[in-house]
């Protein structure tokens, strides 16, 4: 089965530039669409830009300026004109990667940017621990939420429980999660078990945040062509593809 991947990529300042080489990198491994975000903004300026015929571009706003925003973004009121600034330019599909972790999620700030992303029907890629994904909801159920990592190592049943608890309205993404796999590369139960009921909930990410993850990406869509291979193909292709079509396909760019 021939796997053709739609990728969440999140790309830092470290990974901007040599756009040619980035290029070559997604031909070889199949990538067809990504959802691109970076520090600062400009990096998904030119990625937009870029105009790859083989390539579709979805633009998410990345409420950072410099690294160290990581840590006070949350309680800034200059990231919310930051946001709605990159907003004006158009094109943007979504709001993140942002980090957000347990309470630091009910500052007012947060509350505004969730309903902002709500008013103007944008997405949130939220790097975020179960406590404050909960938040997020709290603050405005309509949200849509891509939940970055699917909360690396949140127990599959709790995965399970969020996924219900919040229909239409979030999805998992797969980068640097763990216990997909056991130590044979095989399948765990449990992860069977997700895919079998929410195939249309999960989507393939990469995160290339350093420059590591570039020299290792054939590596990693290794690994995840091996575990599709190991589910049904109408699942993997909802995995692997379909789903952030379905998501994306009205909004993206290039």
């Amino acid at each position: 089965m021939k796997i053709r991947p739609v990728l969440v990529a999140a790309f830092a300042v470290a990974a901007m530039g040599l756009l040619a080489a980035r290029a070559q990198v997604f031909r070889r491994n199949g990538i067809i669409w990504i959802i691109a975000n970076g520090r600062p903004n400009k990096g998904t300026h030119e990625l937009t830009e870029a105009k790859w015929p083989e390539l579709k571009v979805v633009p998410f706003i990345r409420p950072y300026r410099v690294r160290n925003d990581i840590q006070t973004w949350f309680n800034d009121p200059a990231i919310f004109e930051l946001i709605k600034s990159e907003y004006t330019r158009g094109g943007y599909v979504g709001i993140g990667e942002f980090h957000i972790y347990g309470k630091a999620a009910d500052f007012d700030w947060v509350k505004k940017i969730v309903d902002f992303s709500v008013e103007r029907n944008l997405y949130l890629h939220a790097h975020c621990d179960e406590e404050a994904l909960i938040i997020l909801f709290r603050h405005n159920p309509k949200a849509r939420i891509v939940w970055a990592h699917t909360g690396f190592s949140v127990p599959p049943t709790r995965v399970a429980q969020l996924l219900d608890e919040h229909k239409d309205a979030s999805w998992g993404e797969l980068s640097y999660r763990g216990g997909i796999t056991g130590g044979d590369g095989k399948l765990t139960s449990d992860w069977r078990g997700l895919f079998d009921r929410y195939s249309d909930r999960f989507l393939l990410g990469s995160d290339t945040w350093i420059n590591e993850r570039w020299f290792g990406y054939d590596t990693i869509f290794k690994e995840y062509r091996s575990w599709l291979a190991q589910i049904p193909p109408e699942q993997a292709r909802r995995i692997a593809s379909g789903n952030a079509l379905q998501l994306f396909a009205v909004q993206a760019r290039n």
